[in-house]
């Protein structure tokens, strides 16, 4: 009874501190629910918001606020809206680092599907390192690294908040996985750079390398020389992009991207923002049992 009544105490604190701080919002022809992250400042799910403009936020308490669309940037399915006017809003939420989570964990979600109360409910991360494909016209991605939990989500949920046993908001939620699985976009460092970017350029201005990968173990021999254990599998190198034209083939497995190592597709995406485009980036890869070191010179992603 003991370890009952402290998981509900912990889960009705996380509630009592975020409820508030989550809108229903309504853009356009989409609705979900979203986070209140700064001063004037929301954050939702890019498929929730669409290509509206503006439309309104609804806070349990009956405060309704106008907003603004200041950038979306679906290929990571993260969304940025202000309030027209920012005393409007609650205090923001804390944000958390999802880095730092482990398997089994608890978390909580909190959305407000009908800006009528917030939609609470608990469970564990069930499993990390999960990929949620996502698509902007002709560009594709991954977004890698996204929270799967078993916390009921509701498609309403969607842009609500997935936070942590000290109410830290962890994750954003996006996408109902299947019976009793829910996804949510990691708030972590990569997360907060595409934030910032949104808030500034309302886009994010990405470089473009061409690769498709998929984790995979060094050999022996080479993990207990250079002290690695994981690297980068090549699956696919697509014809005439950066990485083709510097001569990285299927198969490699890459070690390091711009002198930092890489176990991930994540790793590499990390560094292809705004400020890679047209400059040299060495990549290093184990190929055929030896190290090869290539100098790809990423491009403009469209």
């Amino acid at each position: 009874m003991d370890e009952l009544d402290s998981y509900s105490r912990t889960v009705t604190a996380v509630a009592a501190e975020i409820t508030g701080k989550v809108a229903a919002v309504r853009i356009g022809r989409g609705s979900g629910s979203a986070v209140v992250t700064g001063d004037g400042v929301l954050v939702t799910n890019a498929h929730v918001v669409g290509d509206a403009r503006d439309g309104r936020a609804d806070f349990g308490d009956g405060t309704q606020a106008s907003v603004v669309v200041a950038g979306t940037d679906p290929l990571s399915d993260l969304a940025v809206l202000r309030a027209r006017r920012p005393d409007e809003l609650p205090q923001p939420v804390e944000l958390g680092d999802a880095d730092k989570l482990v398997v089994g964990q608890l978390v909580v979600a909190v959305g407000n599907p009908l800006g009528l109360a917030g939609s609470v409910t608990a469970g564990v991360v069930s499993a990390l390192g999960r990929s949620l494909p996502t698509r902007s016209g002709r560009a594709g991605r991954v977004v890698e690294d996204v929270i799967q939990t078993d916390a009921a989500l509701n498609p309403g949920n969607s842009g609500g908040a997935l936070a942590d046993h000290r109410a830290r908001v962890v994750g954003i939620n996006t996408a109902v996985a299947g019976v009793g699985l829910g996804l949510a976009v990691p708030v972590n460092a990569t997360t907060r750079r595409i934030l910032a970017a949104l808030l500034a350029d309302g886009r994010v201005r990405r470089a473009y390398l061409g690769v498709i990968g998929t984790p995979a173990p060094v050999p022996a021999s080479v993990a207990e020389k250079y002290g690695r254990t994981e690297g980068l599998r090549l699956a696919e190198v697509i014809s005439g992009s950066p990485a083709a034209q510097a001569g990285l083939r299927a198969g490699d497995l890459v070690l390091d991207v711009g002198r930092r190592q890489v176990r991930d597709a994540q790793g590499v995406q990390a560094q292809l923002f705004g400020d890679a485009i047209g400059v040299p980036l060495p990549v290093t890869v184990l190929r055929n049992g030896a190290m090869v070191d290539v100098v790809a010179v990423p491009t403009e992603l469209s």
